[in-house]
């Protein structure tokens, strides 16, 4: 198994990716990484004894974070062009960039194309629940404005994500709206409801905002504005709500202080729970190849299962599965 590593996207460089592509090595030697990026800066981070077991892709340009995503499709040296152009040659099985992610999904969108009758590609995110599993949302940013066939296929592309991700044979859907009565939504969320209702056998209809994390349904859908709205919004939440414990508990007495010690196993688990590294990245399901977005602040643990996620990705083959799903619905 061959996967491109934008090395260099990342908002703090090259060396928690390489850290990350040593973690994965470690863990699991099954694939050979293409490291995409500046090889002399590269080699000087990457132990020696690792250097025969990867395949460096000399790149000198990196698009940043505050550029347009249209500047990647000019720019044919940069780490993301690169990397996208070897999965279309199909050097390599898949691509994990934390680099610009609107770069990466224009330059996967347009070099791979969409898996045929896939109008629109979608970003999807793994949301922790109280059931201690994961929920799927998608869109989370690949698509501002949706219509409601749109929406139908992101919960087809969401449902055979989650019966590999998740490992559940017939995932609970649900449509985010305003309220769980058929009545409410939007004038597109009411037609992809009708859509969805006789589509899927599993969907179980509207689902509110706080029912994501509730584990009762398997895979939410909504457009990528909101999408993107609720996951920025749930990182927020997740990282006050840590802050306000450790302030919490510096501003306590000395029995609140041992209190926190007694718990702090319980505030690892809730770390553990709320920390994107431990999916390490969202896929962008309908294009013809595994494309996974990482976080731009991405750790190395979050690269390392990255990597893992789109080993997964591959040994399932999941764009065949999404195109198959396509002819059964």
């Amino acid at each position: 198994m061959k996967i491109a590593i934008d090395a260099m996207g990342g908002d703090f460089g090259p060396a928690p990716i390489i850290e990350g592509i040593v973690g994965a090595l470690e863990q699991n030697d099954k694939f050979t990484p293409y490291i995409v990026g500046k090889e002399s800066e590269i080699k000087k981070l990457l132990p020696q004894k690792y250097h025969n077991k990867v395949r460096f892709i000399n790149s000198e340009d990196v698009i940043r974070m505050d550029e347009s995503a249209t500047e990647a499709l000019k720019r044919k040296e940069s780490t993301i062009y690169k990397s996208i152009e070897l999965l279309k040659s199909k050097e390599v099985d898949g691509v994990v960039s934390a680099g610009h992610s609107g770069a990466t999904m224009s330059l996967a969108t347009l070099k791979l194309g969409r898996v045929k009758g896939i109008k629109r590609p979608a970003i999807v995110t793994f949301m922790p629940t109280i059931k201690k599993k994961y929920s799927l949302v998608l869109d989370v940013g690949a698509n501002v404005d949706c219509d409601p066939l749109n929406l139908y296929q992101f919960a087809l592309m969401g449902e055979v994500y989650a019966k590999v991700v998740l490992n559940t044979k017939t995932p609970k859907l649900g449509l985010l709206s305003n309220g769980e009565e058929k009545s409410k939504g939007n004038s597109t969320t009411k037609e992809a409801y009708d859509l969805l209702e006789n589509g899927f056998e599993n969907f179980i209809g509207n689902v509110e905002g706080g029912d994501i994390f509730k584990g009762d349904v398997d895979v939410i859908v909504t457009d990528g504005f909101i999408g993107n709205i609720v996951l920025k919004t749930s990182e927020g939440v997740a990282d006050t709500i840590g802050k306000l414990i450790k302030e919490e508990i510096r501003t306590s007495g000395i029995l609140q202080k041992i209190g926190a010690l007694l718990l702090k196993p319980v505030f690892k688990g809730l770390k553990k729970a709320t920390d994107y590294a431990e999916y390490g990245g969202a896929p962008l399901l309908g294009v013809n190849g595994c494309v996974i977005i990482s976080h731009g602040k991405s750790n190395s643990k979050a690269i390392k299962n990255a990597i893992f996620q789109a080993m997964k990705y591959i040994e399932n083959d999941v764009t065949s599965k999404i195109q198959e799903s396509l002819k059964v619905h």
